[in-house]
């Protein structure tokens, strides 16, 4: 990974946790094109993302692609991570691209809502086909490879908010 990060698309991660310390994963939409499409099904599970508008806040760039991607807005915010977690895309998917990768700060979010506020179809482009709740250590073994370095220092960012 290169050491500039103005070089890294700068991006918010969310990980939701619910009232039994379990996070909530989903399962990526298969793309039918692209770089992406070759990516194996055990590997579509993620947490929700996205790219933070110029002139955005975090916290409100966090808040509108949890809203966006699953629907929820009943959030209480429990942390954020303090400097840039980044990942570096493989050449496939960099091939091409303004970016070499992507520059994340993470939040941790309480769900305080009812699981009928779920919905994954709120945005014109859907991110997920299914959900569900998981254990925080399982999301870097589900998540794709060159993205696995960066859950792992989320899981260890949030484990106190964590189901033991």
């Amino acid at each position: 990974m290169s050491s500039d990060l103005s070089l890294y698309r700068p991006n918010v991660g969310v990980v939701l946790f619910n009232s039994d310390g379990l996070v909530w994963l989903g399962e990526r939409a298969a793309q039918t094109h692209g770089p992406e499409s070759a990516i194996p099904a055990p590997y579509r599970w993620q947490f929700p993302q996205g790219g933070v508008d110029d002139g955005e806040a975090l916290e409100a760039a966090a808040r509108r692609e949890l809203a966006e991607e699953t629907g929820v807005t009943s959030a209480r915010y429990l942390a954020c991570t303090e400097g840039w977690f980044a990942y570096t895309f493989p050449r496939e998917i960099a091939k091409g691209g303004r970016w070499l990768g992507q520059k994340q700060v993470w939040y941790a979010f309480r769900f305080e809502g009812d699981e009928s506020e779920i919905r994954l179809d709120q945005h014109e482009e859907i991110e997920f086909v299914s959900w569900r709740w998981a254990r925080l250590e399982e999301t870097p073994g589900l998540i794709v490879p060159f993205k696995r370095d960066a859950y792992l220092q989320v899981v260890e960012a949030f484990k106190a908010f964590a189901a033991a």
